[in-house]
């Protein structure tokens, strides 16, 4: 396979533009602005460059890279401490049981409360597949690298870490949940507050949300049913997020209620079953698998048959000459 995961450059800028023409709405951190994305890309680049290892108000922007004909078909990204410019808001779904001996009847309501329990953790969020490359297992990989990066620079990381998946958006780039709810409050459609919020951050909306619990039974039955819902095209992801020992504890997305997911940083499947280790050889192997070299801007990472062996690992020769690996070299490994 020609493709790897790299970190990505100020010159990926009109790349990145293409693709966040292409997502539909509801992707804060993928937003069609130029201005935007060249100061994410800034910011990125001064993450790669600090050469201090503690937890910081860092971004990693990575990019899948065809190595042959050097396009860019997809993103993701890192967050190491969500909160720090503005706070980070979630919804948390929860439920108030009352009971009445008069009426000998139980009542049970559920609220949407409006939270910061998510600050300090991190994030992986801002993954984005070309259309034209969804097959071959590519957006696994661009999922799964963000955690051998994470292995590889384990203190720059939080001991939660989470992923908001996109709620669910309708034929006409609308969200059933922020038309019931925010959207009362705020006179905005739901795709310009995204866009406001893809550009200036979501402090708008401890300026302007009631802060008091909100039950859901007064929301439109429209709005219920999407609550913790992920958007038809984050099912996958949901599933992928679940084999990394991620769940669903009640957190929903603000503008369109979709689900966040949650798990601690050392429990994630990729992160505690990788391995470091030593290339040995270069030849077919036995176990596909996704393999990382590098730190900070000269990380990437792709995918590489590998067979364990008693002083390391030996890789396949199209992995070797994808990364430009050869033998005495140390990589990260996890299986596929």
């Amino acid at each position: 396979m020609s493709f790897r995961i790299r970190a990505a450059r100020i010159d990926d800028l009109q790349h990145l533009y293409e693709m966040a023409k292409l997502t539909g709405g509801g992707f804060t951190n993928l937003p069609a602005d130029r201005d935007s994305l060249t100061a994410k890309l800034e910011r990125s680049e001064r993450a790669y460059q600090r050469d201090t290892e503690e937890q910081g108000d860092d971004l990693f922007i990575m990019v899948l890279e065809n190595v042959v004909t050097g396009a860019v078909r997809g993103t993701s990204q890192l967050f190491t401490k969500v909160g720090q410019t503005w706070p980070f808001y979630s919804y948390r779904l929860s439920t108030l049981s009352q009971t009445s001996k008069e009426l000998e009847r139980t009542f049970s309501a559920q609220m949407l409360s409006l939270v910061t329990d998510l600050e300090g953790a991190s994030e992986v969020g801002g993954l984005f597949l070309h259309p034209g490359e969804r097959a071959g297992g590519l957006g696994m990989l661009l999922a799964r690298s963000r955690y051998l990066f994470i292995k590889e620079h384990r203190s720059r990381f939080g001991d939660k870490i989470f992923a908001e998946l996109r709620g669910v958006i309708d034929e006409a780039g609308g969200s059933p949940f922020w038309d019931g709810l925010a959207g009362r409050f705020f006179g905005m459609s739901f795709q310009e507050a995204d866009y406001f919020n893809a550009i200036h951050g979501n402090q708008f909306i401890a300026d302007l949300m009631p802060k008091h619990p909100i039950y859901t039974a007064m929301l439109s039955e429209s709005a219920r049913n999407v609550i913790g819902v992920p958007h038809t095209s984050g099912r996958a992801a949901m599933r992928m997020l679940e084999n990394e020992n991620f769940s669903y504890d009640g957190y929903v997305d603000i503008f369109d209620g979709g689900p966040t997911m949650v798990a601690k940083t050392n429990d994630v499947t990729s992160i505690r079953n990788s391995n470091s280790a030593m290339i040995t050889a270069i030849t077919d192997g036995e176990t596909k698998s996704i393999i990382s070299s590098g730190t900070l801007d000269s990380f990437q990472a792709g995918y590489a048959m590998i067979t364990q062996n008693d002083e390391g690992v030996s890789i396949d020769s199209q992995a070797a000459e994808t990364l430009g690996l050869g033998v005495g070299d140390t990589i990260w490994h996890v299986p596929r």
